[in-house]
Order: C-alpha cells, then sequence, then structure tokens
C-alpha cells in the first residue's frame, strides 16, 4: 500500500488546486494576458507542484523506505536507492 493513501483525499484536493493554476495559465494565454503576469502564475504553479512533490516523497520516506528497512537490509537499501534517485530528479527539475 502506497504510504499516502492515508492522505490521499488532501492530495487530489491540493492536485486539483494545481490543475486549476494551470488551466488558469491556458486562459491566460488564450486572453493575451502579459508576458510577466504569466511568468509569474507558472511560477506560483511550479512551486506547488515542488511542494506537493517533497511532501510526497516525504510520506514515501517515513512509510515505504522505513518499512524497507525493517523488512530486511536488501529490501531497504534498494527503497533508499530509489528514493535517492527521486530526490536526485526533482533536484534536476
Amino acid at each position: 500500500m502506497p504510504a499516502y493513501t492515508d492522505s490521499r483525499e488532501a492530495h487530489l484536493r491540493r492536485l486539483r488546486r494545481i490543475e486549476g493554476q494551470v488551466r488558469g495559465l491556458q486562459r491566460m494565454v488564450s486572453e493575451d494576458v502579459y508576458c510577466i503576469d504569466v511568468l509569474t502564475q507558472v511560477s506560483a504553479a511550479t512551486r506547488a507542484l515542488q511542494s506537493f512533490a517533497l511532501e510526497l516523497l516525504s510520506e514515501h520516506m517515513s512509510g515505504c523506505v522505513v518499512e524497507a528497512a525493517r523488512t530486511g537490509r536488501q529490501e531497504g537499501e534498494a527503497k533508499v536507492q530509489e528514493a535517492a534517485e527521486a530526490i536526485a530528479r526533482l533536484v534536476r527539475s
């Protein structure tokens, strides 16, 4: 079971808000809103997605990774490596 299961509804609400921000960006572009205003909203949507990703990563680390470490060394090491790769992807984005 994913670590975020207990927070699923909160995550879905947050993602719907982010979706609304992206739809707002589409509207802004279709209405020829000033570039800097659009870029400001792009920045806000990006920060919202990054914040969501960090929360999900935190839940993964405290749930899935900890549980795998309790199960056994090999499984724990695999989950830590998987998390490290996810963190690297987040840092690069």
